[in-house]
């Protein structure tokens, strides 16, 4: 019995967590999508990724305790249109999820991520 309870809090400490991953560059495009989902992509990214809904609270799901509030959604929206018209670079935003790719210019079309840092 006491073999199966180690076992089990063994594999318990290997759990399967999400990807993470953090890229840089200019804002190249972002993007509303008719399901109520925006869309950025960096000029280190091959293609744009979803990462928000400014109507609804968002969440991927291998992140399911990490969410983003509508509010914060449109601040960080807010963020990257700034930054796409004034053509400052992002120094880092850090993406979160288990649709990432091992590098930024690998994602893959129509994947969704979570943003958890921004910084100019």
């Amino acid at each position: 019995m006491i073999k199966y309870i180690l076992l089990s809090l063994l594999l318990m400490s290997f759990g399967v967590s999400a990807k993470e991953l953090v890229c840089s560059g200019t804002v190249e495009s972002v993007s509303y999508h008719g399901n109520d989902k925006l869309m950025v992509k960096l000029s280190s990214m091959n293609t744009p990724v979803f990462f928000c809904n400014p109507n609804d609270d968002w969440s991927v799901p291998s992140e399911p305790d990490r969410v983003m509030k509508p509010e914060t959604c449109k601040a960080v929206f807010s963020m990257f249109l700034t930054a796409r018209a004034t053509k400052e670079r992002l120094s880092r935003v850090h993406f979160d999820g288990d649709q990432l790719p091992d590098n930024c210019d690998e994602f893959e079309n129509w994947k969704s991520v979570f943003i958890r840092y921004v910084n100019y």
